[in-house]
């Protein structure tokens, strides 16, 4: 895809916030240069392994090149500075005052050039007490109440089974970049961007904060049903657990129907989305007394054809698997010259032209694999630093 085709992008991130925040702009065109020290990525030496290649790095790093640098060597310095006149993004995350000392920090770099837009991203930001504490995925989801608020009630805090930290904060920094490059479009100059990884979980949390808000109470652990909307959970159905979501009145009327009984919407009880959230095992009950005697599939199709949302339980690769993702074209693959044809999953947007509601979910341009350490040193510096300044319009 060539949305951010010509692009520039100097990486110095490392693991997973700052990789996955520059795999996005390289999924849209953008030419990301990794910038890794001379043992590379930590990203490298993490598993899972095949044939001796870590698959993760792999994955998360498809469609960059790679230069390696030695930032205490004054020559390899002298180098990046060259390459951020030509950048146009800087992305880094390294634990606050690190990259001052190492000559890289924002007014540095800015100094060399003004249009630079520079992400910082970390645990907790570059201002506050913690600022300069090591973060962890966990150590985020454990403060930022997400984990509090994640398990079953009589259960302990449960950790989100993936880390959301780190890749809502590279989430959260693609967007910011993207509008500060927008921004300099108008203005003509760059911005610093802070991203830390606890704001951007503790920013998730919409339907928790209204509850304070509202009551000075938090929802606290309530397993997979909603605070606030009944019917809205996982119910037993003869062969596994059906998911059934009911968010307003129009469609719990249509829920009532669907499970023979269609009293439920004049009970004062069950009247209103409120009213049913104080009821919420009476619901389960009246729910489970329909969904307990079918398959999941049977539950499915008569809530299909009821007009009310169900869905089954599916592991990743019955996601994977579906029409709805192949359609969608969700699953990219490069050729990794170990790995061999190695599958990733491909950032989500999907641009079609003007009045088209439709975009094809792929371009033909085949996805570059992730780099070798250091493999593309020679390249970078012949397209990057020529004569022409001409940029690479990689696709």
């Amino acid at each position: 895809m060539t949305v951010l085709q010509g692009l520039r992008v100097l990486d110095l991130s490392r693991v997973l916030a700052g990789p996955y925040c520059t795999a996005l702009l390289a999924d849209l065109g953008a030419d990301v240069v990794k910038v890794e020290p001379p043992g590379g990525d930590d990203a490298r030496h993490l598993g899972p392994f095949r044939d001796g290649e870590s698959v993760y790095f792999a994955q998360l790093n498809r469609g960059k090149r790679s230069i390696a640098l030695d930032l205490k060597n004054a020559d390899d310095h002298a180098l990046l500075l060259r390459l951020v006149e030509r950048a146009d993004v800087f992305v880094e995350n390294f634990r606050p005052g690190v990259a001052q000392r190492l000559g890289i920090d924002h007014p540095t770099l800015a100094a060399v050039n003004p249009r630079l837009v520079y992400a910082s991203i970390s645990g907790f930001g570059q201002s506050g007490p913690m600022r300069e504490h090591p973060a962890y995925d966990l150590i985020v989801q454990a403060m930022s109440g997400l984990m509090a608020g994640t398990g079953t009630p009589d259960g302990p805090p449960t950790r989100v089974g993936e880390s959301v930290g780190d890749l809502m904060a590279g989430l959260f920094a693609s967007w910011a970049i993207s509008s500060a490059l927008y921004d300099r479009e108008r203005g003509g100059r760059g911005r610093h961007i802070d991203i830390a990884m606890l704001d951007s979980l503790v920013s998730l949390q919409v339907t928790a904060m209204s509850l304070v808000t509202a009551t000075g109470q938090l929802p606290g652990r309530v397993g997979n049903r909603h605070p606030v909307s009944t019917p809205f959970d996982t119910y037993r159905t003869v062969d596994g657990l059906v998911a059934i979501a009911v968010a307003s009145d129009t469609v719990f009327e249509r829920f009532a129907a669907l499970v023979g009984r269609p009293d439920l919407p004049s009970d004062p009880r069950f009247h209103d989305d409120t009213a049913r959230s104080r009821h919420v095992e009476q619901v389960r009950e009246i729910t489970e007394a329909w969904s307990a005697h079918l398959t999941t599939d049977q539950a499915l199709k008569l809530a299909q054809e009821a007009g009310v949302p169900a869905a089954p339980i599916w592991e990743l690769t019955d996601a994977l698997r579906s029409e709805q993702i192949q359609q969608r074209g969700l699953i990219g693959e490069f050729d990794h010259p170990v790995l061999g044809p190695t599958p990733y999953l491909r950032q989500p947007a999907r641009f079609g032209d003007a009045g088209d509601a439709s975009p094809a979910p792929t371009d033909d341009t085949p996805t570059p694999p992730s780099p070798g350490l250091g493999a593309h040193a020679h390249d970078v510096v012949a397209q990057w630093l020529s004569g022409d300044g001409e940029r690479d319009d990689r696709s």
